[in-house]
């Protein structure tokens, strides 16, 4: 996720003019903002080109529905949100399922949507993603204006982190409170999946580490482990979901790596809802809509869905230079307080 996201089609400045600061650019950036999000749907079974009103009335009558998206990608959200609202218009009842709340905020994701507390501190409780306000925000906000309920599909961080470091057998030891936020089933064989899984985290022996080959391949199987233990909470989620409204369609939100090809959370879906029809969208940013080729990846999805990756932001400019003999910190400068050190993120311990 980067800040450049947010200077999407930022106007260039005539060489003859100073060159912007950053405010500005954000500015012009707004500015220049339209409304419409220049996409391409690709029908991957008719091997052709389509539009995508089309694809939802198609999507709309599954039970099923699969947003497979590039997390750091802005056309993507606002097509998701579109294609939930599209969804809406067809169907009386929708669910909303997403990744990015884990299930021990399930509760306070119910009293926002009932109204028994605001959203601020709905968001102070529930760990919502870093960019939420703009990436998934539109999409709750859709559902609590709807009154649709809105699943916490994913397994908290703290127990996937805790099977990256264990393997599956770190479950085994889990109080059952913290048991019980962990599907109740769980497979992790080594499959097409786990080798798409095994060539995407690469050599592990190359993030600054000093161990063996035998060592890195089990440090990508725990990996691997923890990727599952998320796919079939998932999984588990949306077919729980589905049990309680047998009439609604399940609207899952995740990363693609978790749907593309009908692996990993639809897989396990699935294999709880033998019966269930599904359909699995892909969102693909491209550099040129134009060229897009949805022929080569038609096997990712039932639909890709071709938008348009955000230039590269303009950099800002140059600090001006220091005379020399200019001394770091002019005399009479009053020290700074320390600033508290910010802990490390975790490593990434599975593909969203």
């Amino acid at each position: 996720m980067f800040i450049g996201s947010f200077l999407l089609f930022a106007l260039q400045v005539p060489s003859a003019q100073a060159a912007p600061t950053p405010d500005t650019a954000v500015a012009r950036h707004v500015a220049s903002v339209s409304s419409y999000t220049p996409h391409r749907v690709y029908k991957s079974g008719k091997k052709r080109f389509a539009d995508f009103e089309s694809m939802l009335a198609e999507v709309a009558q599954r039970d099923l529905v699969f947003l497979g998206e590039q997390h750091d990608d802005p056309g993507t959200h606002r097509l998701e949100r579109a294609a939930l609202e599209g969804i809406g218009r067809r169907r009386a009842k929708v669910v909303l399922s997403l990744e990015m709340f884990e299930r021990d905020a399930q509760a306070k994701l119910d009293d926002y949507l009932a109204g028994r507390t605001d959203e601020a501190d709905f968001l102070k409780t529930s760990r919502p993603w870093p960019k939420y306000a703009t990436d998934y925000r539109p999409l709750v906000e859709l559902a609590k204006a709807k009154g649709w309920p809105v699943i916490a599909a994913n397994v908290p961080r703290r127990l996937a982190s805790l099977v990256g470091r264990k393997g599956l057998i770190g479950v085994d030891s889990l109080p059952a409170a913290d048991r019980a936020l962990i599907a109740s089933q769980l497979t992790c064989p080594q499959d097409k999946y786990f080798e798409r899984f095994k060539e995407t985290m690469g050599d592990m022996s190359g993030h600054g580490q000093k161990i063996t080959k035998e060592e890195a391949a089990a440090m990508v199987r725990r990996f691997y482990d923890a990727q599952c233990v998320k796919d079939e909470t998932m999984g588990e989620a949306i077919a729980n979901a589905r049990a309680k409204y047998p009439d609604a369609v399940i609207v899952h939100v995740n990363g693609a790596f978790h749907s593309d090809f009908g692996m990993g959370t639809v897989d396990r879906a699935e294999r709880r809802l033998p019966n269930a029809r599904t359909a699995v969208l892909s969102f693909v940013p491209v550099e040129n809509l134009d060229t897009a080729d949805g022929k080569k990846i038609r096997k990712q999805g039932d639909f890709i869905v071709f938008t348009l990756k955000p230039p590269t932001p303009p950099k800002a400019p140059a600090p001006a230079a220091v005379p020399p003999g200019t001394p770091a910190v002019p005399p009479g400068t009053p020290a700074k307080p320390p600033v508290a050190p910010q802990s490390a993120p975790n490593p990434p311990i599975s593909l969203r």
